[in-house]
């Protein structure tokens, strides 16, 4: 977002500073000590004046003329652009914006969330719900206010160009997800997102099932496409309407405090060597096991009670919030 009158205080800051130093040090060569200098200098800027005779030389003189020339037209520079700031209530802004700034600088592990419309609005309140830190970015400014009213951390920017991607902390994100209906902004996103970080996970949405190659030419690790998933869950709620009941329970806790969880077997964990039925999830916290995904290899589902845990896995278990919570405080997941 631009800020002309923040600038225009900056650029005005900083030539007064530079006309302080040159106009103290000019005096002090035209032969004052270094307190006469800054006396000097501080009643020329000042408007104060030397009374009605003066009695400096000629060429004190003219330093004084360009010292009141320049020093007051800095000051005046400085001065229309803070009288601007508080009329165009620009300071809060830059106070605000420099508050979601270091609030972004000081987050890491997040993930990008590119569009706050329909689909991105809904990730992100999902994403916090599952206490995931995340950062929105919009180049529409209403869609950035009704972002930090959520409680968002969200920047106005671009995020097909560089920059925008940069001041969302890409290089410390661990996932951004591209939610635009436009595929070709997608895919340019997606593009760019990868030559800045080479192992940030992306997921892009797709609006035409002919955009899915082009978004993984681009980068892109998943490709979600909305119609598709919709019209198969339509077919799923007439073949087995049982089954979604069930998986809309578990996805939106409303009814049931259940979730599935994904658990990361660190090398501290407690299950490392362990077989599935020497975890006893299912007889000590109730919870089920759907699958393990070993590092490096694939996912298996269902595993046998003889499938055994190294670091690196992912364990994906299936319960009551609680249960979980307290699974993994006994096994250091």
């Amino acid at each position: 977002m631009k800020q002309p009158a923040l600038n225009r205080m900056r650029w005005g800051a900083l030539a007064f500073g530079v006309i302080t130093v040159a106009a103290v040090v000019g005096y002090r060569l035209l032969g004052r000590d270094w307190i006469d200098a800054w006396y000097m200098f501080v009643i020329t800027v000042g408007t104060i004046g030397f009374g009605e005779h003066s009695e400096l030389g000629n060429t004190e003189k003219l330093f004084t003329i360009a010292v009141i020339i320049f020093g007051i037209s800095a000051a005046s520079y400085f001065l229309g652009g803070f009288f601007q700031m508080m009329v165009e209530g620009e300071i809060n802004n830059a106070l605000k914006e420099s508050r979601i700034s270091r609030g972004i600088e000081r987050t890491d592990q997040h993930v990008i969330v590119c569009g706050y419309g329909r689909m991105g609005r809904i990730l992100a309140h999902d994403l916090h719900h599952a206490n995931q830190a995340l950062v929105v970015l919009d180049n529409d400014p209403q869609m950035i206010i009704e972002a930090q009213t959520a409680g968002f951390l969200a920047l106005n920017g671009d995020a097909t160009e560089e920059e925008s991607l940069l001041a969302a902390g890409i290089q410390r994100a661990k996932c951004l997800v591209t939610t635009l209906p436009n595929d070709a902004a997608n895919v340019f996103i997606a593009l760019t997102s990868r030559n800045l970080h080479g192992s940030l996970q992306i997921i892009a949405r797709g609006e035409q099932q002919s955009s899915q190659k082009k978004l993984l030419q681009a980068g892109a690790n998943r490709v979600v496409l909305p119609a598709a998933i919709g019209a198969r869950r339509i077919a799923a709620m007439i073949t087995h309407p049982s089954m979604v009941e069930l998986m809309e329970l578990v996805a939106g806790r409303s009814l049931l405090d259940v979730e599935v969880a994904e658990l990361n077997v660190a090398d501290r964990s407690g299950i490392i060597g362990k077989t599935v039925v020497d975890i006893e999830a299912r007889r000590k916290h109730q919870l089920l096991v759907v699958a393990i995904k070993h590092a490096g290899g694939p996912m298996v589902f269902n595993p046998d009670n003889d499938e055994k845990f190294a670091p690196g896995d992912v364990l994906v278990v299936m319960g009551r919030v609680p249960d979980i919570a307290r699974f993994q405080h006994e096994n250091d997941l």
